[in-house]
C-alpha cells in the first residue's frame, strides 16, 4: 500500500505546479468547496465519475475524476475535514489497464 502512496506523490507536486493553469472563471471559483457539492459540480457539468483514488500521508485523499467520452479529467485533493480542492484539470483523459507489480513480502 505505501508504494501506490509514493507513487501518487510527483503527481500530486505535478499537479500543484499546473494547478494556476486550471481553465476559466468558473473553474477558478470552483476550487475548493465541500466534498460532495465539487463532485456534484463534477458529474453534472463535465460527466465526471471517479476513476481512481489514493491516499497522501498527512495530507487527505487524492482522486482522478473522468469523463471517458469527452476526455475531460480532474484531479482532487480532499482533506479529512471534507473539502476537496481541484488541483488540475484537463483534457484527452485514457484509462490505462495494468496490473499493479506485486513485491515479495
Amino acid at each position: 500500500m505505501k508504494r501506490a502512496t509514493y507513487g501518487l506523490i510527483p503527481l500530486a507536486a505535478a499537479a500543484m505546479l499546473i494547478s494556476p493553469a486550471l481553465g476559466s472563471d468558473a473553474e477558478a471559483q470552483m476550487r475548493c468547496g465541500k466534498r460532495d457539492q465539487v463532485i456534484n459540480h463534477l458529474e453534472t457539468k463535465y460527466g465526471e465519475t471517479q476513476r481512481s483514488v489514493g491516499l497522501q500521508q498527512g495530507r487527505g485523499m487524492i482522486e482522478i475524476y473522468a469523463n471517458a467520452d469527452s476526455g475531460s479529467w480532474t484531479i482532487l485533493l480532499t482533506t479529512p475535514n471534507g473539502m476537496s480542492c481541484l488541483m488540475a484539470a484537463g483534457e484527452a483523459f485514457e484509462a490505462r489497464e495494468r496490473e499493479m507489480a506485486k513485491t515479495p513480502a
